[in-house]
């Protein structure tokens, strides 16, 4: 049903979604791609004028959609799938190609997934990092950030900053 696999192992638990990544490839006919190393590439700037094909809004949220879904095991598509969830109102070619790229990148990362391990320290860590004026339209930055319980993972998140940083400090803290 929540179309997550749990393999308990005498070690830890392994949870992924390979099923449903496979499912996704089929649904939006994207199953003989070749694959990708990196789920992003940051994009050239083009103006907001520049003219450009617009696509099939409902197809690009759906695919979206599909990716949110994804990063609740598949933490590293975080970043790009929020990036690209910002061009979902007129959408062009190059957001559906960036969008792509994500789904050929798990393709080739098929046995990817979570590792939780049987015995690990009790000591709580956490690492962020902000991407100072990553948004070319609005100059906003992206904070990402992830939390560790040892040596599991049990929380990570990417938000696009609410204000406008001055400086790369300024967007870190």
């Amino acid at each position: 049903f929540l179309r997550l696999q749990v393999k308990q192992l005498s070690d830890g638990i392994f949870i992924s979604q390979d099923k449903y990544v496979k499912d996704m490839l089929k649904k939006f006919n994207i199953e003989c791609v070749q694959t990708a190393t990196t789920p992003y590439e940051v994009p050239k700037h083009k103006s907001k004028d520049e003219p450009g094909d617009v696509v099939n809004v409902y197809l690009l949220r759906s695919m979206i959609g599909s990716l949110m879904y994804l990063t609740s095991s598949w933490p590293e598509i975080m970043f790009a799938v929020s990036t690209c969830s910002r061009h979902q109102v007129t959408p062009l070619t190059s957001h559906l190609n960036a969008v792509k790229k994500i789904f050929k990148y798990l393709k080739g990362q098929p046995n990817l997934g979570l590792w939780y391990p049987q015995d690990s320290p009790f000591q709580l860590e956490a690492y962020n990092d902000s991407a100072y004026a990553g948004s070319h339209g609005d100059r906003k930055s992206t904070t990402d950030g992830c939390q560790f319980l040892g040596r599991r993972l049990i929380s990570w998140q990417c938000k696009k900053q609410t204000v406008v940083a001055t400086s790369s400090t300024e967007a870190e803290y």
